[in-house]
């Protein structure tokens, strides 16, 4: 079977012989969150594509959720997104409210986030999915990458961990409509207070979390950046139910394949915490918050920028440590 990563790395080989030209500040070569184009001097265009199945069962849910996780890439390099196009497939034997419902909560999010949709491509398929290609700008010399985060720097996440869990809960129906709800409105949440934030603070590293859960995408900013980390698992933000479903074994499939990815490089106490912080670190994420490497002297910049955007408060989750690349060491 395929693990995480394995597509970027056959990618990777069957390109080998592509000459990029000096416009191309950033492709798939690294795990950055999306291509960078230089566009002038002082201005570079950010491209990024991504798409879902449906993790909700309302349409138009699933249409912010998606649209929110697109958006995410522009927001985690320091950006601004400005055009997006639909990616649709929909089997067109279903009732035209599925799809209408699904466009408009994209759409809605795509407003909210400054940027217009101005078109897209769909094709009939039985089994839905919906994104997003989106086109951002940013400054060269504000591109805000996964490496750079250097020992001493705070580590912040912006929102919950869990989504996967509390999605395989809901699927077997564990959780009922009211205590999935906070899930799906924290998945809908777009990540530009994050974003601003960040950057107003000064950011040494960011990255949104999704598909490779916490511990993959921390190991690849630390990887990035030849650093390790300590990870407080009392910081750590949870939804609710999270850690019961995850002692229940309420997991998605893909989250195994993540604990095994992480294996060499998560080291957690040989308990019940070391097991508890392994399923909700690794789980994959849909539309999951930020996680930013912030200087510890703009720690407090960090919290009262985010906090005046989003209304709460950034959770400190840990701090970057000098150590062995990409390891990751988590402590009560």
């Amino acid at each position: 079977k395929w693990g995480p990563g394995d597509l970027e790395r056959i990618l990777k080989d069957i390109s080998i012989a592509q000459t990029m030209p000096p416009e191309a500040m950033l492709g798939f070569d690294t795990a950055d969150d999306a291509a960078v184009w230089r566009i002038a001097p002082n201005i570079a265009g950010i491209l990024t594509i991504d798409f879902l199945t449906p993790i909700v069962d309302e349409p138009y849910d699933f249409g912010r959720i998606a649209a929110a996780n697109a958006l995410s890439d522009v927001f985690a390099m320091g950006g601004v997104p400005n055009v997006a196009l639909n990616v649709v497939a929909m089997d067109s034997t279903l009732p035209e409210y599925v799809p209408r419902d699904m466009l408009r909560g994209g759409l809605e999010k795509v407003i909210e986030a400054g940027a217009v949709i101005m078109g897209g491509h769909s094709i009939d398929d039985e089994e839905p999915k919906y994104g997003l290609c989106v086109f951002g700008t940013v400054a060269p010399d504000a591109l805000v990458r996964n490496e750079g985060a250097k020992p001493g720097d705070t580590l912040y996440l912006t929102k919950p961990l869990g989504t996967g869990i509390a999605s395989a809960g809901r699927k077997v129906g564990i959780l009922d409509d009211a205590a999935f709800s906070p899930v799906v409105e924290s998945m809908a949440e777009l990540n530009r207070a994050a974003g601003e934030a960040m950057v107003a603070a000064g950011v040494h590293a960011a990255t949104d979390v999704t598909g490779f859960g916490l511990a993959g995408h921390l190991h690849e900013m630390l990887s990035a950046s030849a650093c390790a980390a300590s990870i407080n698992w009392s910081g750590v933000p949870t939804f609710a139910e999270t850690v019961d479903l995850a002692r229940q074994w309420c997991r998605p499939a893909r989250s195994f394949s993540v604990e095994d990815f992480a294996q060499p490089f998560l080291h957690v106490p040989d308990n019940q915490m070391g097991e508890d912080a392994t399923a909700v670190l690794c789980d994959p994420q849909t539309s999951g918050g930020m996680l930013c490497a912030i200087p510890s002297e703009a720690a407090a910049t960090f919290e009262e920028e985010f906090a005046a955007r989003c209304g709460r408060t950034p959770a400190k989750i840990g701090r970057v440590i000098e150590g062995e690349s990409g390891h990751i060491r988590v402590v009560e």
